[in-house]
């Protein structure tokens, strides 16, 4: 679908690939892309960006679930230090 056709509703214009990649690199800048993703994740400007914005926050809560799991049942058994030390040894 060209970019120039649409005739719909505003609400209901198609993102651009670029845009998508826009977002996504946008969304994973540490502290800016979370507060950009809560405020598009309740936008009524554009239905898609609104979904995009709600999928990538589904994936930061799954990612930070997955973190603290990890953290919590499987964390490596040594330290970072001594990790790097026996690395370095080899």
């Amino acid at each position: 679908m060209a970019k120039y056709n649409y005739k719909g509703p505003e609400e209901f214009r198609p993102i651009s690939p670029w845009a998508y990649f826009g977002y996504s690199v946008l969304f994973t800048v540490p502290l800016i892309g979370l507060i950009v993703n809560i405020v598009l994740c309740f936008d009524n400007t554009n239905i898609n960006k609104r979904n995009f914005a709600r999928a990538f926050w589904c994936i930061y809560v799954v990612v930070v679930i997955a973190v603290v799991l990890v953290i919590a049942f499987g964390g490596p058994e040594q330290s970072l230090d001594e990790y790097i030390a026996s690395l370095n040894e080899a």
